[in-house]
């Protein structure tokens, strides 16, 4: 059924510069990751734009990292929501914003978070005001903002199934590729804090009472890269390592911090196991490996996101676009509620590129167009 006559999509179509003047305003709000305050100030932003009849907010506290915003528009007892995500915390320290703010030239913008994902925040926020203007929610829409996804969601994920239980879709606002594509699956994982301990000693008096924790890490090292293995997706990176406290001592400790991806969680049990084996392993008799885990990432697979990719990409169509669907690396919020077993399809924001880099950019002109394809998707599951 065409969804072009929809006064949902006609509500969209003049705001282009509206949209853009909401995304600087977001843009220029310092909300690194562990900046509460920044990141709350986000919040209330968001909040005091979508205001009006119809809308209801709630608003979970976190201690310590920004809070949770729980929005509702539309109504119907008994009747399966859609929930929409995005996160408001970047991964640029605060005081990023200061050095390099906001600005546009011509259909790009840049700044701090601008791709990932502020304007997918806007995205969220104008398709939320739309269907609240136009009265015309089919049935309950849900929007989540949270503050954590960039260090790994440890009070977001709760958040995030808690809203998704009964779902009939996830539609998730991270960037959209380079090559306009949406995100149909993504690869989850984990980072691990590998800790080694030793015997410190004299390296010139006393060599041979030492036990090098350095050594031993090292020895550790070439076989979790070992279990990398581009034919099944799985790929292991031990990304930073520090150890000892000078030349002419025998390391006493060691650490490094220790990423891996998954393509399916079936992957993952095997892999720790063979982790488990390689820190157990007795390299330097002696010295003591520990492995941390520091955040879980969730896969998105595939099959999750069939359904919704077919009608997003039908909606698009009908807007005047054409879009596929594309594997990435990147771990998501996503991944969460796919594995929850309820529809879910990401990178549905804006174009963007080159994400937590000085050169992040958003493309405007997809702004309006993705908001549309977004709204159409929407309605297409009533």
């Amino acid at each position: 059924m065409s969804t072009m006559n929809s006064q949902v999509l006609a509500w969209l179509a003049p705001r282009r510069g509206e949209m853009e003047a909401l995304l600087q305003t977001l843009v220029d709000i310092e909300s690194f990751s562990h900046d509460k305050a920044g990141n709350d100030r986000v919040l209330e932003a968001l909040q005091a734009f979508l205001a009006g009849d119809g809308v209801a907010f709630e608003r979970i506290p976190i201690e310590g990292f920004g809070d949770a915003l729980k929005v509702t528009v539309g109504a119907g007892a008994g009747n399966a929501h859609a929930l929409m995500m995005g996160h408001r915390d970047t991964v640029f320290p605060t005081g990023t914003v200061a050095q390099r703010p906001y600005r546009a030239e011509g259909d790009r913008a840049y700044g701090p978070g601008v791709a990932d994902m502020k304007s997918g925040l806007v995205l969220i926020a104008f398709v939320m005001k739309a269907f609240a203007e136009t009265k015309s929610a089919p049935y309950p829409l849900v929007a989540l903002f949270t503050g954590d996804e960039e260090i790994g969601s440890d009070t977001g994920r709760p958040i995030i199934e808690a809203a998704a239980v009964g779902a009939r879709a996830v539609l998730n606002m991270e960037p959209g590729r380079a090559s306009g594509n949406v995100v149909s699956a993504r690869k989850g994982g984990f980072w691990m804090k590998i800790d080694v301990t030793g015997t410190a000693a004299h390296a010139g008096v006393n060599h041979q009472a030492g036990r090098s924790a350095i050594e031993a890490l090292a020895r550790k090292i070439p076989r979790l890269h070992a279990l990398t293995d581009y034919g099944t997706g799985i790929t292991t990176n031990v990304g930073v390592i520090a150890g000892g406290i000078g030349h002419n001592t025998v390391a006493s400790w060691a650490s490094a911090e220790f990423d891996v991806r998954l393509v399916e969680e079936a992957q993952r049990a095997p892999i720790v196991a063979a982790i488990e084996e390689i820190l157990a392993a007795d390299d330097v008799p002696g010295t003591k490996a520990t492995g941390t885990m520091m955040s879980h990432r969730v896969p998105m697979e595939a099959r999750m996101s069939a359904d919704l990719l077919a009608r997003y990409q039908a909606a698009a169509a009908e807007i005047g676009f054409s879009v596929g669907g594309e594997f990435t690396g990147g771990c998501a919020d996503s991944g969460f509620t796919a594995a929850m077993g309820v529809p879910t399809l990401c990178g549905l924001g804006p174009v963007g590129e080159k994400a937590h880099t000085e050169d992040e950019v958003c493309h405007l002109d997809t702004l309006v167009p993705r908001a549309q394809a977004v709204a159409a998707t929407l309605l297409s599951l009533a």
